[in-house]
């Protein structure tokens, strides 16, 4: 072979390892994981989503797509306070109207009641970056059919836009605290969006890693073999139950995130665990319960067992079981009002409204009351881990 042949046959497989080591769109990688990012969208659904003025919103080859026609924006079901959010988008030609919301109401202008981060190359006035009507950005006009890309930090009344990688925003404004993400389509030629990424801020530890500070046990009524808790290799542990173990503190409306680990000690076997939250104090297993079981039918992850991982127990199970035993997984709850939403290892796979009456007991009303945060100790075979326990309270409603 010759000498050219071979550099040929060289650059050809460098090309193949560069492209297969681009990032799958709409994924997480495991560090991202870590830092507790998030999935808005999978590449796939609607799942999470809600157009909020009639239009036609699709996906398309692991793109949302939003097609030529009258004013429209897609709003994401679960409100967000503080935090970062990335997302690409590419416009199909030059004249393009587009944004992202943050913050914004269900009701009246999004642009007004919240923040639009503008994607458009046709007003002179708001270009690319700009936040309508507040502040201007310093960046200009952008290509069509190439990637662009936000990152858009939202943190107390601090909002700065970063896009391709520069600054083109930094500004202080007060207008709008908590509220709902969404992706605009106004007029012009078509526009895409992927990758559309969220990491909260402002989250408070809730385990030391050391001890149980600020956790206290609940054991249930006529247990005869009582839960086992104890830290083990910065995680906290338990084995055996029935019963709890609660925080001293109490919530209402929050984002938690954590790492928990089912530790299955047989491959029939698949310990049964949950997560509670506004529950009454020494109340063992009280308010909503976030399902821990990683069980599916028939080899399918979309037949959750028992309302599976993340399911929230008698109320929404998990529309896919991710998570597996013995491996650590990250398990985001968000809480606002009537609203819960559940992400495993940053897919979303419960998006709940629970639309009953108003009272103090989740099991049977929909408790809006504070309450406190515990883990499950399920029955004698309970063997599970939880570390990395993380909370930030959202604004009041």
């Amino acid at each position: 072979m010759s000498r050219q042949s071979l550099l040929l046959a060289f650059v050809c497989i460098l090309s193949t390892i560069l492209i297969s080591a681009e990032p799958a769109s709409n994924t997480l990688s495991p560090e991202e994981l870590a830092q507790g990012w998030i999935l808005l969208w999978d590449g796939e659904s609607s799942f999470g989503w809600e157009p909020q003025i009639s239009g036609e919103w699709k996906g398309f080859e692991g793109t949302l797509h939003a097609s030529q026609g009258t004013y429209m924006w897609l709003r994401h079901t679960t409100p967000s306070a503080n935090f970062v959010l990335k997302a690409e988008f590419r416009m199909k030609a030059i004249e393009t109207d587009s944004g992202i919301f943050i913050r914004s109401a269900k009701e009246g202008d999004p642009t007004k009641t919240g923040y639009q981060v503008n994607i458009n190359n046709m007003n002179k006035d708001w270009g690319n970056g700009s936040l309508v009507y507040r502040v201007k950005s310093s960046a200009g006009k952008l290509s069509p059919n190439e990637w662009h890309r936000f990152e858009i930090t939202a943190d107390g009344d601090h909002i700065n836009v970063v896009l391709n990688g520069n600054q083109v925003l930094d500004t202080h404004d007060s207008t709008a605290a908590v509220g709902y993400i969404g992706l605009q389509y106004l007029k012009g030629d078509d526009v895409e969006f992927r990758n559309i990424k969220l990491r909260p801020l402002g989250l408070q530890s809730l385990f030391n890693g050391k001890d149980l500070s600020g956790w206290e046990k609940v054991d249930r009524p006529n247990a005869k073999v009582p839960p086992e808790w104890f830290v083990k290799d910065g995680a906290i542990h338990v084995e055996k139950g029935p019963g709890g173990l609660e925080t001293t503190g109490t919530y209402a409306d929050f984002v938690l995130q954590l790492e928990a680990r089912a530790n299955a000690q047989n491959e029939t076997q698949h310990p049964n665990s949950g997560l509670f939250f506004r529950g009454e104090k020494r109340q063992s297993w009280s308010g909503y319960e976030a399902q821990i079981r990683n069980e599916f039918k028939d080899g399918d992850r979309t037949k959750a067992v028992d309302y599976g991982t993340g399911g929230l127990y008698n109320r929404q199970p998990a529309r896919r079981v991710v998570s597996s035993d013995n491996e650590y997984f990250f398990n985001t709850i968000v809480a606002y009002g009537r609203h819960i939403a559940i992400w495993i290892n940053g897919i979303q796979v419960t998006n709940f409204e629970d639309t009953r009456e108003e009272g103090m007991n989740a099991r049977q009303q929909a408790r809006l009351a504070p309450g406190i945060i515990s883990l499950q100790a399920h029955d004698p075979t309970t063997n599970l881990d939880f570390r990395n326990i993380r909370i930030a309270e959202l604004p009041k409603r």
